[in-house]
């Protein structure tokens, strides 16, 4: 029930460009580390549902994923939200863009939108 973010992100090199290599600043559970470096993004599974059928048990799950770009200006947050865009979208579904925001904590700028993915569950 997990999709691939991580692995499907760190495939594309723009992404590695953006958000680093060793470590790839593209953290899990919605939250980076406190002391993470600058930019990153975090993901996290929002919803989802298996495929059910009739005949037989679901093999499929598919799962609403929100994905969060994170920098100290608004430019470097949109353009990592384009290189995560552009990684996913061959292999899952964007379903909405949430809107862009300046985090009162941090005073980082964020850009988020949603993903549906499907999961065969054997993957």
């Amino acid at each position: 029930m997990t999709p691939p973010v991580f692995r499907t992100c760190i495939a594309h090199d723009p992404v590695l460009a953006l958000l680093g290599e060793d470590p790839t600043r593209l953290y899990s559970f919605g939250q980076a580390p406190q002391d993470a470096s600058k930019p990153y993004a975090v993901w996290q599974v929002q919803a989802g549902a298996p495929e059910n059928y009739l005949g037989q048990l679901p093999d499929v799950d598919q799962l609403t994923v929100q994905l969060t770009a994170y920098a100290q200006d608004a430019v470097a947050a949109r353009a990592i939200a384009v290189v995560l865009r552009d990684a996913i979208e061959p292999v899952a579904h964007v379903v909405a863009w949430l809107g862009e925001i300046r985090d009162a904590d941090t005073q980082l700028f964020a850009v988020a939108f949603l993903v549906d993915w499907f999961v065969h569950r054997s993957d």
